[in-house]
């Protein structure tokens, strides 16, 4: 049986560093921008959330007109960029802003679940958890 891949986060444990979000952007883009990070780290009333893509409800798949959206039998969302047009439609359609795009790059990204966050956090807020599929 498969299991479906994807970040967990712990709100009560994350203390706002923004190490996890450093991290993604150095193993996206080899820049430590945060801005270029596919997972955000945000401020709210109770204290931190972090907006990253859950992997589970596959509409940026479905809008994908190009199919450069694929899912993976262990239900990871993954970019063709060889097929992405730029169109921009599934940054439009997530509910959770968890597609993203920032401007001078040629295509939108997302959260590949490589671990590079939970490796960086210091609190343990972040981990991969695997779900049956």
């Amino acid at each position: 049986m498969a299991s479906l891949k994807r970040l967990g986060f712990d709100d009560s444990k994350c203390n706002g560093c923004g190490e996890c979000m450093t991290a993604c952007s150095l193993a996206f883009f080899k820049v430590d921008d945060r801005t270029r990070s596919a997972i955000q780290v945000d401020k709210t009333e109770g204290g931190w959330h972090i907006n990253v893509c859950d992997q589970r409800c596959r509409l940026c798949v479905d809008e994908c007109a190009a199919k450069a959206l694929t899912m993976s039998r262990l239900g990871v969302v993954t970019l063709d960029k060889r097929l992405c047009v730029g169109c921009l439609a599934c940054v439009a359609v997530c509910p959770i802003n968890a597609m993203r795009f920032v401007p001078g790059l040629l295509t939108p990204f997302k959260c590949n679940v490589c671990g590079a966050c939970v490796k960086k956090c210091p609190t343990g807020a972040i981990g991969i958890v695997a779900e049956e599929m």
